[in-house]
C-alpha cells in the first residue's frame, strides 16, 4: 500500500487496464457463469453495504433474503422451504453435508457421490471429514444405481444426485434415488447448482424431446436438500447460491450463538454474508419471471442443438445426446484441441473421464458466436 493516496481518475485508469487482461465472456466457452443482468447489477449496488451476517440491522435486505428463498423453494416443489443465500455450489455442498453428518453424528461417517460430481465434494471431505465414495457411471454417463446400492454401509449417512453434471450437463436418476434414500433411511442431498435454473424451463418435449420428464426436487420425498446457484444461469451477480432444506431441523444442526449480534444464532458457514447478493437474486426474479428465464434456456438449448448439428457434419459427435446447454464433444487428443483452439482466442475445457471438449452455451454466446467457434473447430481437426 502506497503512503499517500492516489486520485480516484489515476485509480479508474489502473483498474481499466488489469481488467483489459480479462478474457472477453464471448469467447469462454468453459464458464457456468455469465454477465449479470442489468436489474441485478443495480440492486446489489444499492444494498453494497449490506450485511447478512447481522440481520437485525438490515431488516429489509433479511426480508428480501427470506423471499428468495421462498421464491427458490416455489419453484423447487414447495413453498415452505427452509435456507438461505450463500457463496454458491461449494459452500452449499459443504453446509448441506455438515447438516446430514450433525444429524446423524457417526464417528466415521460417509457419503456416496457420482463420480461426476463437482470437485467441491472433494473438499466436503477435506473439510468435514467425511468420506467420499464415488459412484461408477452408467453408459449415458449418469450415476449408476446399482454402484451406489453396493457402496450403501452402516456408515452411510447420505447420497448425493447431481440435477445438471458440471463436465456433461447430465441429469441423474433423482427419482430413483429419491426411493433409495427413503428405502436405506439416508439422506439425498441434490447438487443443482447448474442445472436448478435450467430444468425447470427446458423446452416441452415435443420441440426436443427434453423438458418436464425430470425429477429433481423437493417434489420428491427422498429429497432432503438442494444446492442451486442464481449466479449462474439465474442471471445474478457473483457471488450468490441458494441452499434450501425440507425442514428447518437441518438449520438447526447448523447454528452457532453469536451473542454480540442482533441475531442470537447463525445457521450459515459464512459470518459476514453480502445482502447485495440476495437483492441481486431478487431484483432478477421479479424482473424475468418464469417465462423470461423459459425464453434464455430455450434460447440456449437452441444455439446448442446448431452447435451439435454443425459439429456433425464434420464428423464430430457428442459423448451424449446434449440435456441442457452442456456439450461433451468426443474429439481425439482433446488437450491438444484445447491447446490450439485457445491460440485463436476459444477458451474450452475438457472432462475428466472419458476425456472429450467441454462447452457450456451460456446466455452471452450466440449463434454467430457458435458458427465462429465451429469453424475454428473444424479447422483444427482437419489441419491436425
Amino acid at each position: 500500500m502506497n503512503r499517500d493516496g492516489m486520485d480516484e481518475k489515476s485509480i479508474e485508469s489502473i483498474l481499466t487496464d488489469l481488467k483489459s487482461k480479462d478474457t472477453p465472456y464471448e469467447r469462454v466457452l468453459s464458464s457456468m457463469c455469465t454477465y449479470p443482468h442489468p436489474v441485478a447489477v443495480m440492486a446489489h449496488a444499492q444494498f453494497i453495504e449490506a450485511n447478512l451476517g447481522d440481520p437485525g440491522l438490515f431488516a429489509g435486505t433479511a426480508e428480501i433474503e427470506r423471499e428468495v428463498v421462498r421464491m427458490l423453494g416455489t419453484m423447487y416443489g414447495t413453498s415452505d422451504a427452509h435456507g438461505h443465500i450463500t457463496t454458491g455450489g461449494t459452500e452449499s455442498n459443504i453446509q448441506a453435508i455438515h447438516a446430514i453428518r450433525n444429524a446423524r453424528n457417526l464417528r466415521e461417517p460417509n457419503i456416496i457421490v457420482p463420480e461426476s460430481a463437482h470437485f467441491s465434494f472433494d473438499k466436503v471431505a477435506d473439510v468435514l471429514k467425511v468420506t467420499v465414495q464415488k459412484a461408477e457411471l452408467d453408459s449415458d454417463l449418469k450415476v449408476d444405481l446399482s454402484s451406489v446400492e453396493d457402496l450403501i454401509n452402516d456408515n452411510t449417512i447420505g447420497i448425493v444426485g447431481i440435477a445438471g453434471t458440471t463436465e456433461f450437463g447430465q441429469i441423474d436418476p433423482i427419482r430413483a434415488l429419491s426411493d433409495l434414500a427413503l428405502s436405506e433411511n439416508v439422506f439425498l442431498h441434490v447438487d443443482a447448482a447448474f442445472g436448478g435454473f435450467v430444468i425447470p424451463f427446458l423446452p416441452d418435449r415435443n420441440k426436443h424431446g427434453r423438458g418436464r420428464e425430470y425429477e429433481f426436487d423437493f417434489t420428491l420425498p427422498g429429497v432432503t436438500s438442494l444446492a442451486s446457484d442464481p449466479h449462474k444461469m439465474g442471471f445474478s451477480t457473483i457471488p450468490t447460491g441458494g441452499l434450501l432444506f425440507r425442514n428447518s431441523s437441518y438449520l438447526n444442526r447448523l447454528s452457532v450463538d453469536t451473542p454480540y449480534l442482533t441475531v442470537a444464532s447463525q445457521q450459515t458457514l459464512t459470518g459476514t454474508r453480502s445482502g447485495a447478493s440476495a437483492a441481486a437474486a431478487y431484483a432478477v426474479f421479479k424482473h424475468l419471471g418464469r417465462d423470461g428465464y423459459a425464453q434464455i434456456v430455450h434460447r440456449c438449448m437452441d444455439v446448442t442443438h446448431e452447435l451439435v448439428a454443425r459439429v456433425r457434419k464434420f464428423g464430430i459427435e457428442p459423448l451424449i445426446d446434449p440435456v441442457m446447454n452442456v456439450v461433451a464433444l468426443d474429439v481425439p487428443d482433446c488437450k491438444q484441441v484445447r491447446s490450439e483452439l485457445a491460440k485463436r482466442g476459444w477458451i474450452v475445457s475438457i472432462t475428466r473421464k472419458p476425456c472429450a471438449l467441454r462447452i457450456v452455451i451460456m446466455p452471452h454466446l450466440t449463434s454467430e458466436n457458435m458458427r465462429l467457434f465451429t469453424d475454428d473447430l473444424c479447422d483444427v481437426m482437419r489441419t491436425g
